[in-house]
């Protein structure tokens, strides 16, 4: 068991490992009671937020994507701005803008920048996909600088910070398909898919007549979300763990040498570097989560469909005839997992 090479020999690790996984797995729980049969989605939820990413939820309506999102920041008890797209949204209603104010004398006027909801902790940005290009543009910076650039003027954003998007996938009319450069700052996109009918019935019982997260209340602090955070940071990728991360993320390629088959059938364009930093991101949490302070290569297959399947675009002949990406990226997983 071991972690960063300063820290190898520190008989707390162990103990530090055992707590980050009894907190993490009661962050879950807590989460689970409140939006039932999305267990897996959860702990993949969870996971991105301690890796320090963005979330792309994408699902159909009335799934539970917002209450997921609300959930998560009463569990860690930080305050979610929340953003709801339309195609009227204005850059600036996102970002904030300045405005003159009047002295009282009546003599002297000045700008002074007003935040936008952008300037919280976690920010849930609904329906994501029904925002202008133009509004979608002016995420970036936030997502990618951690901060907003106003009358030329950068204006740092809270740390850490996490934004959250949701996009319904059926939905045409109306809508602006993210470009490839914005999908490829969300660190994890997860698919919101129907619970199962035991748990539609569990539903029933703690939803019907209130909103359940109205009342969750903190069980894990801000504070502690940063120390487990910095130990996810501690985690040592062994060089032979990096060549096979980039074996992976070359294995999308479909016009790199390293490519493999399936890429070649169906994929127009491969993950990107960013990809391949996504990728030993989220595995580090699951390395903790499994109780090792190292990553192996099960760690990277356990995230690579969530932190890659918004990074490849099918060709043209695949969606003709169906193909999901899902479906072509776990082949190219799994072929790369029987090689390593």
């Amino acid at each position: 068991m071991a972690l960063s090479t300063s820290r190898r020999a520190d008989p707390d690790i162990g103990t530090a490992i055992k707590h980050f996984r009894d907190d993490m797995n009661r962050l879950c729980e807590s989460l689970a009671r409140v939006i039932v049969g999305q267990e897996a989605l959860i702990r993949d939820m969870v996971s991105a937020m301690l890796a320090g990413g963005h979330i792309l939820l994408e699902g159909y309506p009335g799934l539970g994507k917002t209450h997921l999102a609300k959930g998560l920041a009463c569990c860690i008890g930080v305050p979610m701005s929340r953003v709801q797209c339309t195609p009227d949204l204005m850059p600036a209603d996102i970002t904030g803008s300045e405005v003159l104010l009047r002295a009282e004398d009546d003599r002297e006027h000045r700008l002074e920048f007003r935040p936008g909801p952008i300037f919280a902790p976690m920010v849930l940005v609904d329906e994501i996909n029904r925002a202008t290009p133009k509004t979608q543009a002016a995420l970036l910076e936030a997502m990618q600088e951690r901060q907003v650039t106003a009358a030329g003027r950068s204006h740092p954003l809270p740390d850490p910070f996490w934004l959250i998007a949701t996009q319904n996938p059926i939905e045409i009319e109306g809508t602006f398909p993210l470009p490839e450069a914005q999908t490829d700052r969300f660190l994890f996109k997860l698919s919101v898919g129907y619970p199962a009918v035991d748990a539609m019935l569990r539903l029933i019982d703690i939803s019907l007549d209130e909103e359940p997260t109205e009342n969750m209340n903190a069980v894990i602090s801000l504070q502690r979300i940063s120390e487990m955070m910095a130990l996810c940071r501690e985690v040592v990728i062994a060089d032979e763990m990096k060549r096979a991360a980039v074996s992976l993320v070359l294995a999308t390629h479909p016009e790199h040498g390293a490519g493999s088959e399936e890429a070649r059938r169906h994929f127009r364009y491969g993950a990107s570097p960013r990809g391949l930093q996504a990728l030993l991101r989220a595995a580090r949490v699951r390395a903790l989560q499994s109780g090792r302070g190292h990553v192996a290569a099960d760690d990277i297959a356990g995230v690579a469909l969530p932190a890659l399947r918004h990074r490849v675009l099918l060709n043209i002949e695949s969606e003709m005839d169906g193909i999901a990406i899902d479906s072509a990226l776990e082949r190219v997983i799994g072929s790369w997992r029987r090689s390593i």
